[in-house]
């Protein structure tokens, strides 16, 4: 399978996560079958739809394509699609960086700093670097910096980065240790320790008993988890994988979308199922996202 096509099923994959965990964030699957409902149980209706965690990946892919790595016209790039309505549930920190950069404020500067830099933004949308040769850390840094200027949502980039780039080199392929390889390239942070602890428990562990580290959208929960969850494709496939991710609660799209992102790497567009691929077909987006996937498979 060549890169250009593992590039299209890591969007494509990113992007049926975000879909499909969009309406059910921080909700978490109960048991209610002793419970007895006056009249009939409400149901919440439940819509697939794109946000940020896509959004935001393709708007990265656009500046890839064109040029050189430039974090400037990145953060430009988010401002464009923000005033243009392209951008649902957008974070916090995201929001302050756009609104900075149309102040005027240099790209070093923008953005949140300190603790509450910490989320997994950066992380949901740095996959698409993986792709391109001659990145270095110094770029996935200055990807990080343009919104989140936080060592830990560095390395959570940083770590979703180096999980694609290992199966694109072919030094994962889905049966061996995928911790193993990026833990030694993680810098000293929570992220790496989090990642450390995962990585000692059983490879068949549930993804219900990793999410109780945490899954919610600091970084340091979210990333980890995600990770995990992209390793038990082989054994779930990779709706199985979704639905024990949304079930499990917390940062579901983000989540859904990390994990579906370096899970669709590794088993490509034919492995995952027609059924899922019709579903986000059919949103309303998806002519654009197919555009700007087939712009930037000619530029890999």
């Amino acid at each position: 399978m060549k890169n250009d096509d593992k590039f299209e099923a890591c969007i494509i994959g990113g992007a049926i996560g975000d879909a499909w965990g969009s309406s059910y964030e921080n909700e978490v699957s109960t048991d209610d079958s002793q419970i007895y409902y006056w009249g009939k149980k409400k149901t919440k209706l439940r819509k697939w739809q794109i946000t940020d965690d896509t959004q935001l990946t393709l708007a990265t892919c656009e500046i890839l394509s064109a040029e050189s790595f430039d974090p400037q016209k990145l953060l430009k790039k988010f401002s464009e699609y923000y005033r243009n309505h392209k951008l649902i549930g957008v974070g916090a920190a995201t929001l302050k960086a756009i609104l900075d950069n149309d102040a005027g404020f240099h790209w070093t500067q923008t953005g949140r700093a300190g603790e509450f830099a910490a989320g997994n933004g950066p992380a949901m949308r740095i996959a698409p670097f993986a792709f391109f040769p001659g990145i270095t850390r110094e770029n996935i840094f200055d990807a990080c910096k343009i919104t989140h200027r936080n060592d830990e949502a560095f390395a959570g980039a940083l770590a979703v980065y180096l999980s694609i780039k290992a199966v694109l080199n072919g030094k994962w392929d889905g049966n061996n240790n995928l911790f193993d390889i990026i833990i030694p390239e993680i810098p000293d942070t929570s992220v790496r320790d989090r990642l450390i602890d995962i990585s000692r428990y059983h490879s068949t562990t549930a993804i219900a008993d990793i999410a109780k580290l945490g899954n919610n959208g600091y970084v340091v929960n979210s990333v980890p988890f995600a990770i995990y969850c992209s390793t038990r494709i082989i054994d779930l496939g990779i709706e199985k994988m979704f639905q024990e991710i949304i079930n499990s609660g917390g940062d579901t799209d983000t989540n859904a979308s990390i994990a579906g992102q370096i899970a669709g790497t590794l088993i490509g567009l034919k492995k995952i199922p027609h059924e899922l691929l019709i579903k986000l077909k059919n949103l309303e987006e998806y002519s654009w996202m197919k555009q700007i996937i087939d712009t930037t498979k000619r530029c890999i």
